[in-house]
């Protein structure tokens, strides 16, 4: 399978590295505007075809497959030109500016029978193939909430604000690990050093009382990437950045009964043992360009496919506009 990569700055000498590492593909170029990430490519691959001119590589006869690692403004433009011209497509993470663009995709993959990804890398982590085993087996019992906090100091994006770049992991995962779409979203936030919101929070509503919240934040002194998710019988956390044992399930919780009396409530706290599971140990975005070979060669569709990524920019669309008006609800 020959791959043109568009796009090598900060996530696109990974995507070339384990592409060029895989059995069955091959990177044939890279386009690239930067002249210093045309030096950096050059040195890593001596003997690989680089240009700044990103059509060279999507027309190509020699290519079946163009991975898009560029700003999300310029994914839609991109990724129709690969489409057009018959190659699969790879697209980093949000799949689109908007809801219409991602449509427009993938009906146009539909058309021409070409498979569409977006690297929404996280669902090939052990962690989360863990957390969904976990909920599918219904070892945390009914779902309550899932909450997260994705901060940081930067990196920060001059085009997306911090829902826009962050969130995807986010909604992604919850995409996957929860068996439900969301009802509606709220979206708060402020910008403080230029014009996009680099603190924000978002609350998506699911049916059955499920409710989702997003702490994205650009400003934060500390790194924090830590997942709860509450269940009736069981409570797990994800600590991303914990070495080791980065899953933890609690057997803790809380039940109530009603006694004698209209107003009197019989609350009892559950504390039982902690235990973390096992991981499968993998390096996630190699997992996924491998899923992505195998799904090209098969023609079957990958579950990270252009609907699912457009399911993603769908939330996000929704919590712009909520941003917009202070916080106002919006129906999905």
């Amino acid at each position: 399978m020959n791959f043109g990569v568009i796009g090598y700055g900060y996530w696109g000498p990974n995507v070339v590295r384990n592409l060029a590492s895989l059995e069955g593909s091959q990177v044939r170029a890279i386009a690239e505007m930067s002249p210093a990430a045309q030096k950096r490519a050059h040195k890593a691959y001596p003997g690989m075809h680089i240009t700044a001119d990103a059509m060279e590589v999507i027309t190509s006869p020699d290519i079946d497959a163009i991975a898009v690692i560029t700003p999300v403004w310029t994914h839609y433009e991109l990724a129709k030109a690969a489409l057009e011209n018959g190659k699969h497509v790879f697209v980093e993470k949000p799949f689109t500016s908007n809801v219409a663009q991602g449509e427009k995709l993938i009906d146009l993959a539909i058309q021409k029978n070409l498979r569409v990804m977006v690297d929404h890398t996280f669902l090939f982590t052990g962690a989360v193939r863990k957390i969904s085993q976990l909920l599918r087996e219904g070892t945390l019992g009914r779902l309550y909430y899932y909450d997260s906090t994705r901060v940081n100091l930067g990196l920060f994006q001059h085009d997306i604000n911090v829902l826009w770049d962050l969130a995807p992991h986010d909604l992604s995962i919850m995409d996957y690990v929860i068996d439900a779409s969301p009802e509606a979203v709220v979206a708060t936030g402020q910008s403080h050093l230029n014009c996009h919101e680099d603190v924000a929070f978002m609350t998506l509503y699911f049916p059955e009382n499920v409710i989702a919240h997003i702490n994205v934040n650009w400003l934060s002194p500390v790194k924090v990437r830590t997942t709860l998710i509450g269940g009736e019988k069981r409570m797990l956390v994800w600590n991303d950045l914990e070495a080791d044992e980065k899953v933890k399930v609690y057997d803790k919780g809380v039940n109530i009964t009603n006694s004698e009396g209209l107003y009197s409530l019989l609350v009892n706290y559950r504390s039982g043992d902690m235990w973390s599971p096992q991981l499968e140990q993998v390096e996630a975005l190699r997992q996924e360009l491998s899923y992505f070979v195998d799904c090209i060669s098969t023609g079957k569709d990958p579950f990270n496919d252009g609907c699912a990524g457009l399911r993603v920019v769908k939330m996000l669309e929704a919590a712009s506009e909520s941003l917009s008006k202070r916080g106002s609800l919006v129906y999905l």
